[in-house]
């Protein structure tokens, strides 16, 4: 059983709201594993301030089809119990020509759970503020841009199969 949580404005939903689901990209989650896996295999060191993909982690994209946008809500399903932290990438990252640096990683970040004694039908925890400042900042970036890119985490046995996440925006 999962339960959805539905974070941002009260205002209710209308017709016009355009909704974003995050998109795995496996093609990205590989090439930044083979540059982590090529580091280890040749003994070198990251670059200073280099972000390197950790294991339980994965890249997604969300593409701005409409760019004028006002953050509305997220909505966000997990089954059964975990973490799932969502972080967004600032600056325009080519991945085949520059390395992902720290600095390039928005905040706040967000992080969604369920603990393990909590009932499976329980709403997911988050930081209500974080959550909505995080959408708005992510609606900001939409401005300037058609795809934004994010690494999502999985931790305490959350899996990327037992989530949805996806963005509710209004056309400005």
């Amino acid at each position: 059983m999962s339960s959805t949580t539905d974070l941002g404005s009260d205002k209710a939903p209308c017709t016009e709201a355009i909704m974003l689901s995050f998109t795995e990209d496996s093609s990205l989650t590989e090439l930044m594993r083979q540059r982590g896996a090529a580091l280890q295999r040749t003994g070198q060191k990251r670059q200073d301030g280099e972000r390197l993909l950790l294991p339980h982690e994965a890249a997604y994209r969300l593409d701005f089809d409409v760019q004028e946008l006002a953050f509305a809500r997220w909505h966000v399903a997990l089954e059964g119990r975990g973490r799932v932290t969502v972080t967004g990438i600032s600056q325009l990252w080519t991945p085949d020509l520059t390395h992902l640096m720290t600095r390039q990683l928005l905040e706040p970040v967000g992080t969604f759970w369920r603990n393990a004694g909590d009932p499976l039908d329980t709403p997911l925890k988050c930081l209500e503020a974080d959550m909505q400042e995080f959408g708005e900042r992510i609606a900001e970036m939409a401005k300037v841009r058609k795809v934004m890119y994010f690494l999502i985490a999985y931790k305490e046995g959350a899996e990327p199969a037992k989530l949805s996440c996806s963005l509710e925006f209004m056309p400005e």
